[in-house]
This record gives C-alpha cells, structure tokens and sequence, in this order.
C-alpha cells in the first residue's frame, strides 16, 4: 500500500509529497472534488506519509510503508461510514443527558481525528470543533510527527465554523487540518483564505472501466461502461456502484419521466411511486429516484444540445432521444434537477 494505489490527479499528489519531503507541509488545506473522487483516502495518506515508523521513497518522493503501527492504526479509519456507524449505535445506549453532549467523533489513531457531520442533522457542531482544538494543541511525543483533523464536510453549524476560524488563525506548528468538500463556496471565506486549496479531478471513463475490469470483475462489459459513466470520473463511486439499486430506481424515474413528456399512463405511475413512503428506507429510496431523475434529464439536455455521445445512461439512448423530441423551453424551465 502505497500513493501508486492512489488512481488519478497526480499533479496534486505529487505536490502533496513534494510538501512532505520538504518538511513544510501546510497547516490548513482545503481538498475540493466531487463524491467519491478520493478526498478521504488521500487525506488519511497524507497522515500515513507523515506519521509512517518506516518511511521510503517511491518515483523519487516520500511514501508510507502501509504495514508499520502509526500506518495501520490509521488505515483503520478508512471504513467511514461503518466507523460512524457504530459511533451513533453506541450513542444511543447512553442516558439521555449524556446522549445530547456526545458528539461523533472518529480516531483510531491517538495523532489523527476524523471529525465527520453529527447526525441526524448531518452537520458538523461546535462540541466537534471543541474536541478538534484540543487534539489540535496535543503535542505528539515524537517531534517528527504532526497531528492531523480531517473534517469530512463542509456543513458546519455557524457557531463551529467561528469556533474553526480562530483555530485556524492560529494553528499549532505540529498541526495540520484539512478540510474536505464538493463545492470550496460553501465553506465562509474567511476560512478559504487561511487554507491552501487542492482539487481533485474527475478521471476520464475509459481509466475507470479499465480500474473496474481489475477490482470488479463480477461486472460484464457493457456494465464496467455504463458504471464508468454513472460514477462521473469519480474512483470511490465506481468501486461501490450499487448499479442493480440504480437501475430499479431508474425504472421509477423512466415512467415519471414518460408520463411527463409524452406518454401518461397514471396507472404505471401509481405502481412506480406508491413504495416511496415516509421513514428512513422511503427518504433513502427518494434521494435515489432524485438522483436518477436529474441524471435522466440532464442526458435530455445533453441529447438536445446536439452531444449525445456525453450522456451517461448509455443503454437507454435510443428511448432518451425518442423522449428528447418531446422536450419544449417551457418544460425545461420548470423540469426537477
């Protein structure tokens, strides 16, 4: 294990190790990309890079052993979501006083806190930030080695991110934050100007379907390039493409689609949309329809802009560009995505 295992952006990679090898790595960086581009596994590379008990050197740049204690301890994170998990699971068991104080946090490595949004609101909270100051200003007991406070999102409570900034204008010199987001915009200016900011690019399709025959081989041809597309360039999506979940819900989305354009048969559409109920499993089946539908209808778009080669639901082109024809101004004005 190793940066080679880290697909795409090396320019960015390779200016991070540069950062490494030169012992002025930042304290505060932004990295910026879409879902699932590999802003976490870069992130936690970085913390290994830094903190490895066997550094070495690969293309001439620093690298982590992958295989040392600090390594593996925090390799340990990459689970995120199985890691949060567990954290809210545990949470619940508390009393109800207790409860409201904790807040999730994740740090399978006494140098390196994962600081990801506090459910059910999704947000990241000021008891967060606090615990973050504090770790922050822990000086590890080996002078070589930095402490790390990864946010995982860009939503912060407004109280947090004030809380944030006066960390940031004044980091510890054995600390370094980084901050993880989609969209830099949504983070206050303020604490965009103290941090270096570092985007990850999506990779061309091809190098996806390529990556997909090695680590998915369960998917035949015309799946590793529809999956390719779907993900949009991005490595984690790819590699965790629920495409049989996809497609059901694209189902749903085709006949919402058909019986707003030109084919209404309000039968189907009761049929396709009677199971999205309120709850948790009804929120996540409608947050997957959105997310169909606003693919479906970007291909429209795409279609009548006269570049059909660029959509993604490449099996359904044919039916996509039968529906296009029935596409006025007025109905992409209003259409949802």
């Amino acid at each position: 294990m190793g940066f080679q295992d880290f697909l795409g952006n090396t320019a960015t990679v390779t200016h991070l190790r540069e950062s490494v090898r030169s012992g002025r790595f930042p304290h505060s960086l932004i990295l910026a990309g879409p879902r699932g581009s590999g802003k976490y596994t870069l992130s936690l590379m970085l913390a290994q890079a830094v903190n490895c008990l066997n550094p070495k050197e690969t293309g001439g740049l620093p690298d982590f052993c992958g295989v040392c204690t600090n390594c593996t301890r925090i390799a340990a994170s990459a689970n995120l979501d199985d890691l949060v998990g567990e954290a809210v699971a545990a949470r619940e068991d508390l009393r109800e006083t207790d409860k409201r104080e904790t807040r999730i946090l994740i740090q399978t490595h006494p140098d390196v806190l994962i600081v990801p949004p506090d459910p059910p609101q999704l947000m990241i909270k000021l008891g967060q930030v606090r615990q973050a100051i504090h770790v922050a200003y822990y000086r590890p007991p080996v002078e070589a080695r930095r402490t790390f406070t990864i946010f995982t999102s860009s939503a912060f409570m407004k109280e947090a991110a004030n809380s944030l900034l006066k960390l940031l204008e004044e980091p510890p010199d054995h600390t370094t934050l980084i901050l993880l987001t989609e969209n830099p915009q949504e983070l206050l200016p303020t604490i965009r100007s103290r941090a270096v900011v570092h985007r990850l690019g999506a990779l061309p399709a091809s190098d996806l379907e390529a990556l997909l025959a090695r680590r998915r081989p369960e998917l035949k041809a015309h799946d590793r390039a529809l999956v390719a597309r779907l993900a949009q360039g991005a490595v984690g999506r790819a590699l965790s493409f629920d495409l049989a979940v996809w497609l059901s819900s694209r189902e749903d989305a085709l006949v919402i689609l058909r019986t707003a354009l030109r084919e209404p048969d309000f039968s189907a559409l009761f049929h396709a949309t009677e199971s999205y109920r309120a709850g948790a499993e009804g929120q996540e089946k409608t947050v997957n329809l959105l997310r169909v539908l606003s693919s479906l209808i970007e291909d429209l778009l795409l279609i009548v802009a006269g570049t059909p080669a660029l959509i993604r639901n490449l099996d359904l082109a044919a039916e996509l560009t039968r529906l296009a024809e029935g596409l006025t101004v007025d109905w992409l004005a209003h259409a949802p995505g």
